[in-house]
């Protein structure tokens, strides 16, 4: 079972005729990913890597039945597209799209919640590396070769330290079920909360590894829902033991503006509803392979 998609979802790509978009297209197929299209306004009637080309993102879901779609489209103009998918009735996207206003995505949410719990799009991102569900389905930029299929949940908001864990997971020998990039902004489409709840429910999950990092109140907040409502074990890595107060670091929304944002106070907050916190990056793989087996 795989939380956000699998082996027969029908995918689009947003963007689809530029260079990276066509690179990691033909990356997504080559890994079994059911891509059935692309959408570029004006491109109509071409074709990428062997799928068809659709002027609007309605026109694609028609044709196609696509489900979910990955947003490959520039900083100015993402926004639009996330809201154009969720309008034609995609179920779940994935913006790899790094450098979008905040004020597009507070755009971008309130259109979101126009619509019924039932028929609200997912979305994760943007600035992410997006989904990964090892053996069936790549929606993102992962490299799909260091991800073994198993029983290990991966949620993070760093793509590069979520293919680390990937990483060390695999020379252990233990593998991942789903591994979502929920993206480095600090207004993004989907929080370490919500993921959490789609992996406590997920069957072939049994311990759930959360990437975190310094900035925004989504670990505490994560915390808070692992105490009162996570039955499984969790592990957890927060970068930026060393980072200075007020500047930013890497990820636009990792910058430390208030109590409970830094990586010393939310490794005190996580450990306090008891989940087990990695040290530093080099042990996460490690770290979970003991928590595993003691939950054996």
């Amino acid at each position: 079972m795989s939380i956000l998609l699998d082996r027969d979802t029908r995918v689009i790509v947003q963007g689809i005729t530029g260079r990276m978009a066509r690179f990691h297209t033909k990356d997504m197929i080559d890994y079994g990913t059911n891509v059935v299209g692309g959408v570029v306004p004006g491109k109509g009637g071409e074709t990428v890597e062997g799928v068809p080309v659709f002027d609007t993102v309605k026109q694609a879901v028609e044709a196609t039945g696509a489900e979910a779609s990955l947003v490959f489209v520039p900083p100015p103009f993402a926004a639009d597209s996330i809201m154009e998918a969720a309008d034609a009735g995609i179920r779940y996207c994935v913006c790899i799209t790094d450098g979008i206003p905040a004020q597009d995505m507070i755009r971008v949410k309130r259109y979101m919640y126009r619509y019924p719990k039932d028929k609200r799009m997912v979305l994760t991102g943007p600035n992410c590396a997006g989904t990964i569900s090892p053996g069936k389905a790549l929606l993102g930029i992962m490299p799909g070769h260091i991800y073994l299929p198993g029983n290990v949940g991966i949620i993070g908001r760093s793509g590069t330290l979520g293919y680390e864990a990937a990483a060390q997971l695999k020379e252990r020998g233990i593998g991942v079920s789903t591994s979502v990039g929920i993206g480095g902004d600090p207004i993004n489409g989907s929080s370490f909360r919500d993921i959490l709840e789609r992996f406590e429910w997920d069957a072939d999950t049994e311990v759930i590894a959360m990437i975190g990092e310094i900035g925004g109140p989504q670990e505490a907040e994560a915390a808070e829902y692992i105490r009162d409502h996570v039955s499984k074990p969790v592990v957890a890595y927060v970068a930026g033991l060393t980072a200075p107060k007020g500047r930013t670091m890497g990820h636009a929304g990792a910058i430390i503006s208030a109590f409970g944002e830094s990586a010393s106070e939310k490794v005190e907050i996580l450990s306090a509803a008891g989940v087990t916190v990695a040290e530093n990056p080099a042990v996460i793989g490690e770290t979970i392979a003991r928590v595993m087996r003691k939950a054996a």
